[in-house]
């Protein structure tokens, strides 16, 4: 599914809980890319004060400080990622929501278009519908940003692959404190499969 939207521009949303990697898959997205070279800034929606969202967006202009780039001009030419969108502040998602159709902004204490040319990834652990339905995130801006919806599974539903994952983690354990790489026994790698690998 990733490798069938590097290429485009299309705006990725990315659905999956907690630890399931999707911050890895939009990586893998700006890394295969015809973007690669140019820059992948994350906006951690949930760790952001709301009151100075919009400033680290867009960042800030005034006589006295100059011009402060904000996320977004750094992006420029690059990825924009936004981490867990629906904890983005209500008043923000309509600025974001015209940054999506003009691809520019005005930073905080000024007055002129800044262009960007930003290709946005977002993921959200959240169920948007019930955000919607609840009145907490936008309708269009949804829209806007479900452009391909891609599903990141939970560790819990790709079992198969956990064989794969705990040599890898365990060989490189053993790289790092020069150990031989240990050995799982059938019936541990069952245990490991069976775990419903909480937080993933």
């Amino acid at each position: 599914q990733l490798d069938k939207v590097t290429k485009s521009n299309g705006r990725v949303l990315l659905r999956g809980p907690a630890g399931s990697g999707k911050e890895v898959a939009a990586r893998y997205v700006h890394a295969n890319s015809n973007r690669a070279d140019a820059p992948f800034v994350t906006v951690n929606c949930a760790g952001v004060e709301p009151e100075s969202m919009e400033e680290v967006l867009f960042g800030r202009e005034g006589k006295d400080q100059g011009v402060q780039p904000g996320l977004l001009g750094q992006a420029n030419g690059g990825v924009i990622y936004f981490d867990e969108v629906a904890d983005m502040p209500w008043t923000t998602q309509g600025k974001i929501l015209r940054v999506l159709t003009d691809q520019s902004f005005v930073r905080v204490g000024g007055d002129r278009q800044i262009r960007v040319d930003v290709r946005f990834v977002s993921a959200t652990a959240c169920d948007l519908a019930i955000e919607i339905a609840e009145g907490r995130f936008r309708e269009d801006l949804f829209y806007r940003l479900n452009v391909v919806p891609v599903e990141i599974p939970p560790l819990s539903g790709r079992r198969e692959d956990i064989p794969d994952l705990a040599n890898h983690y365990a060989a490189r354990f053993a790289s790092e404190h020069r150990i031989p790489p240990p050995y799982f026994s059938d019936d541990a790698m069952a245990a490991l499969q069976a775990c419903e690998w909480p937080g993933n």
